[in-house]
């Protein structure tokens, strides 16, 4: 296996009457890992300074889960679902265990995949997430709202639900930006109205609050919990949260950094996360 984030190519694989585009790329040795995106994402939202540098040690897997970019089908409205799609993905390309890193409601989904799946997943990566029921993760300031839901998300979006307003955290936010549209052939389409219907609907009942957590007390594995300090669109407080009650977990948050922190310190995010993929 070779090619590297930028050079690619879209692939695709039916299960389930879902024809799901992907991308493989990097090492084929050991455990691959499967990444999933954050709200409207597709394959191109992810940052090639964390998504080659993973690919340095393991073979690294992008989709579009259903209804996203070049996957057919009607983008589900809960986790739950769009976790079996997920599900259906993985055991289509014949994996009888991967490594997840979920960002966001990507995040989501690999929580209820772990729990749903604790066959299939080695190891877990959550990102600027969060546990169902958490706390705040119904509630927005009205610029994050606007932002999240512009129908043509542009860099200042970007830059205000990503990235800390210091000049270092903008900074590091228009570099992220120039990195993630060096490639530019073979694009996916941006997501549609429907998908960010759907996922926003999927959001809000996946954080109806909860005063007790018990489906983290069933993930077994282990996890790498990592966050911003100040991640305005799911609260750092959840991060804690699973923390106190995944009982293998581990828990980094990087400094001056908010919701999209593994775009603003990639190389830190993959040392990290190497470090916890390779440690047997």
């Amino acid at each position: 296996m070779s090619n590297t984030h930028i050079t690619a190519i879209n692939q695709f694989i039916e299960a389930g009457g879902i024809s799901f585009v992907y991308r493989r790329f990097g090492k084929a040795k050991g455990t691959p890992i499967i990444l999933l995106g954050h709200f409207r994402a597709n394959m191109e939202n992810w940052d090639p300074a964390v998504t080659d540098g993973l690919a340095a040690d393991r073979e690294v897997i992008l989709f579009s889960n259903t209804g996203i970019g070049l996957t057919n089908g009607e983008t589900p409205d809960t986790v739950k679902q769009m976790a079996n799609d997920a599900i259906l993905f993985i055991e289509a390309l014949g994996f009888q265990q991967v490594d997840l890193l979920g960002f966001s409601l990507g995040g989501f989904v690999a929580q209820q995949i772990t729990i749903d799946r604790p066959d299939l997943v080695r190891k877990l990566v959550l990102a600027g997430t969060g546990p169902e029921g958490g706390k705040d993760m119904q509630e927005y300031i009205p610029e994050v709202t606007v932002a999240a839901t512009n129908e043509k998300p542009a860099l200042e979006d970007f830059l205000l639900l990503f990235f800390s307003p210091s000049e270092a955290g903008q900074n590091a936010g228009n570099a992220f930006w120039e990195r993630r549209h060096l490639r530019n052939t073979n694009i996916e389409p941006a997501s549609s109205m429907q998908v960010m219907a759907a996922q926003a609907n999927a959001i809000g009942k996946w954080g109806i609050p909860a005063k007790f957590y018990p489906k983290l007390n069933q993930i077994e594995q282990p996890v790498l919990i990592a966050n911003g300090n100040n991640d305005i669109m799911v609260p750092t407080i959840n991060s804690y949260i699973m923390f106190q009650n995944i009982k293998n977990s581990k828990l980094i948050l990087y400094p001056d950094s908010g919701h999209g922190f593994l775009f603003q310190y990639p190389q830190e995010f993959v040392a990290d996360t190497n470090a916890f993929l390779l440690n047997s």
